[in-house]
């Protein structure tokens, strides 16, 4: 079979978004430890070599999905940053994150144990980066404050998934909005002083 002919075989439209979008599917149902590209290649119908057009190897498969979770964060973010103002936007973030955290936990990890990219150089980075630097003043810097929320959720967030935080069924969004809004109340009369 001529190369052209194996490329329209297995023409796949996006192949590389269609590998990732199947590698998050199973890294939900089945964890990490069943992601590969044989399997990716396998939820896509295409050979066991195709992946490789797109990615070198596992690795850069698993970059490639810890990058989509980034983006995905970022539009949770995002979207909870608009929805209010001020400080309640910080905590709404944190709110958000904690809630991304917990509804794609397998997912979560991933992101944050693949090398793909430093995560503070991430859109989802850069949204909690922007609010931070709106509620700064000289004795709390902008740097300082996105450094601290981020230690904040991520930690409350890792706790939470760990179950190190007691808690029922159901209270996870509750919780993270009370301690992300008292950080931010904590935050706005810091920065006022």
């Amino acid at each position: 079979m001529s190369t052209s002919t194996l490329e329209k075989a297995y023409h796949h439209g996006d192949l590389g978004a269609a590998l990732v979008s199947a590698s998050l599917d199973l890294l939900e149902s089945d964890g990490a430890a069943a992601l590969s590209l044989r399997a990716a290649a396998r939820a896509c119908g295409v050979s066991a070599m195709a992946p490789y057009r797109h990615f070198a190897g596992k690795e850069q498969l698993l970059e490639a999905v810890a990058a989509r979770g980034f983006e995905d964060l970022a539009e949770s973010l995002d979207a909870a940053d608009r929805s209010t103002e001020g400080a309640e936007a910080l905590a709404a973030q944190g709110a958000a994150y904690v809630a991304f955290a917990c509804r794609r936990p397998a997912l979560f990890r991933l992101m944050f144990m693949t090398p793909c990219q430093k995560p503070d150089t991430s859109r989802a980075y850069r949204i909690l980066e922007t609010r931070a630097a709106a509620l700064a003043s000289p004795g709390m810097p902008a740097a300082d404050l996105t450094l601290a929320a981020w230690a904040l959720v991520h930690g409350l967030a890792a706790l939470i998934l760990d179950r190190r935080v007691p808690l029922e069924a159901g209270e996870t969004e509750a919780v993270a909005r009370r301690i992300t809004g008292q950080f931010a109340r904590l935050t706005a009369g810091l920065t006022e002083a």
